[in-house]
């Protein structure tokens, strides 16, 4: 059975104090309760090692924004996955939108950073979607089937299989715009479809995709309710534990 995720994706937001305060405040209201997903933080680099010493990570799992595509050397400012690895964090994103759009990073280029994070026994969050032109003009099936072409189909059953679907329709990140709920499992159940044409059923059928667009606490539930939308990877929402929960609570 595939699991259902909700992450918080922080971004470039919270000093150390306070996304030690917001782990910690996350960790005490996910105490005790009977979840129906997993629960994820992604963070900037210098949290993750506080981070992961302040919380239950059997509870709140932390994870790293993006990794470099080496493993060390001279490549000042980058953070390699190995040493994601070493903080304890257990997931990274990987392909976000913005680090697509602000910082060139390609296909090629994610197939090696999603290489080396596997190594370092990181579970990917791997980003695709498009953008509104591309889903104005109705290319948007094959732009999200290149990006999965192109970055993750080259890898073997066992290494796919480690790896999380995020599908961002990038026309919906902080525009106030939310795809329907309709078009989220149109999209999702493309992806999948993708996937069991170069896997198989079994692998497809495992594989958690988590719909990246404007969720929060008043569509959450009308999102996750889809066959196929196995959870979210939030924004803004996740900033705050008082409209993170009620989308973890949407399961």
């Amino acid at each position: 059975m595939r699991k259902n995720i909700v992450a918080g994706n922080w971004k470039m937001n919270k000093t150390l104090q306070e996304g030690l305060e917001l782990a910690k405040s996350l960790d005490q209201a996910l105490a005790g309760k009977k979840l129906n997903c997993d629960v994820v933080i992604c963070t900037p680099f210098i949290h993750l090692a506080s981070v992961c010493q302040s919380v239950n990570t059997e509870v709140v799992g932390v994870g790293a924004e993006n990794c470099a595509d080496h493993t060390s050397g001279a490549y000042t400012g980058e953070i390699s996955a190995p040493m994601v690895a070493s903080t304890g964090a257990k997931y990274v994103i990987l392909g976000h939108s913005e680090r697509r759009a602000y910082y060139g990073e390609t296909n090629e280029m994610l197939k090696t950073k999603t290489t080396l994070a596997l190594a370092s026994n990181l579970t990917p969050i791997f980003c695709i979607g498009e953008v509104l032109e591309e889903r104005e003009n109705g290319t948007f099936f094959e732009v999200v089937k290149t990006q999965l072409s192109e970055a993750l189909f080259g890898f073997s059953a066992e290494e796919f299989a480690k790896i999380v679907i995020a599908y961002e329709p990038v026309w919906a990140i902080g525009t106030g715009k939310t795809a329907s709920a309709d078009q989220a499992q149109e999209i999702h159940a493309f992806i999948r479809k993708t996937i069991e044409e170069n896997y198989g059923k079994e692998i497809a059928d495992n594989t958690s995709i988590l719909y990246g667009g404007s969720c929060n606490g008043s569509n959450a539930k009308e999102l996750f309710a889809n066959p196929d939308v196995d959870g979210g990877l939030i924004g803004g929402a996740s900033l705050e534990v008082d409209k993170f929960m009620p989308i973890i609570e949407a399961f």
